[in-house]
């Protein structure tokens, strides 16, 4: 993503004057991301990212957002700190659009995780849903299952059979995710989002966890199992690794265990996930025109997961 909005070099120093972190130094675009403008802020008193917020997040939520961040740093979670400007605000506005100031941290997120990274990741979870239930504020899940199963239902069959025609069986193998949904599971805040690109590593440790701005209350759960599908598979969801789901998952019950129930819907909860990326993958491939300079991603890569959890879903999380 280029940066959408442009600041200049002064209008950057006088935001950065706002608060106590010294004098700007540089200011560098990241080309990261699709729904906001960053920039990786070096000043004398070190390094932060800086985010205006484009698009997507309703700034009524970034209390929300920012609060949990500090609520979660304050508990030793590997999570950036909002820095807040002289007057005590999480965010500021610029041009009409609200910016936080937020704690760089260090690390590379895994292209190709270990087993010893995604165990680290599992215990970082589990670490962070404990830290979080006594976080004062709460979001509901707008990608729960059964807005994802309307975002599908919502979609053109011949559209949808267009990108692949195995695509629209999902509608109805939607439904059937949705109407076996458990409403009774242990609940926290969640990430609810934690791929690998969300994730910073030194080595085997996990150094940061970023972008919460899915995070709301829900299942832990299918946090556990979001996160299970987006680490344990390749790019395309053919190819299962072993080795990277029961690390993850022995991590995360190393930390905190799984009920028994929790565990006997783990496999429910792995096909929820991936009907969430299915509906939000086909959305945006049947909306983003064809010369778009986006790269749009397959809803298939998440339909073979679907396949494989719907297959082996018992054994895996016996």
């Amino acid at each position: 993503m280029a940066v959408y909005t442009h600041l200049g070099a002064e209008d950057l120093a006088e935001l950065i004057a706002h608060y106590n972190v010294g004098e700007l130094i540089s200011a560098k675009g990241i080309a990261e991301g699709v729904s906001n403008s960053n920039w990786l802020i070096e000043t004398t008193g070190g390094r932060y990212i800086l985010t205006m917020y484009e698009r997507r997040i309703d700034t009524g939520e970034l209390p929300f957002f920012l609060g949990l961040l500090d609520h979660l740093a304050e508990r030793d979670c590997p999570v950036p700190a909002t820095i807040h400007d002289r007057s005590g605000a999480a965010f500021r506005t610029v041009d009409g659009k609200a910016v936080a100031l937020i704690e760089f941290l260090p690390g590379v997120s895994p292209n190709q995780p270990t087993a010893a990274q995604a165990k680290a990741v599992g215990k970082a979870l589990a670490e962070l849903h404990i830290a979080a239930q006594d976080y004062a504020l709460s979001r509901e899940n707008d990608l729960a299952p059964q807005g994802t199963l309307a975002m599908l239902e919502a979609l053109n069959a011949d559209a949808l059979a267009g990108i692949d025609p195995a695509l629209p069986a999902t509608v109805h193998r939607g439904r059937a995710v949705v109407s076996a949904w458990p409403d009774d599971l242990p609940s926290s805040i969640i990430h609810s989002d934690l791929f690998p690109d969300n994730v910073l590593m030194l080595g085997d440790a996990v150094s940061g966890m970023i972008d919460f701005y899915f995070a709301c209350h829900g299942a832990m759960a299918y946090d556990l199992a979001v996160t299970h599908a987006a680490w344990s598979f390749d790019g395309t969801g053919a190819k299962y690794d072993p080795a990277i789901g029961n690390a993850l998952i022995d991590g995360y019950c190393a930390v905190r265990p799984l009920g028994d129930d929790e565990r006997a819907a783990m496999p429910l909860l792995a096909q929820a996930a991936c009907l969430r990326f299915v509906a939000s993958r086909a959305e945006d491939w049947i909306e983003t025109p064809a010369d778009a300079l986006v790269t749009r991603k397959n809803p298939m890569d998440f339909v073979r997961r679907w396949d494989f959890y719907a297959e082996n879903g018992t054994a895996l999380f016996a």
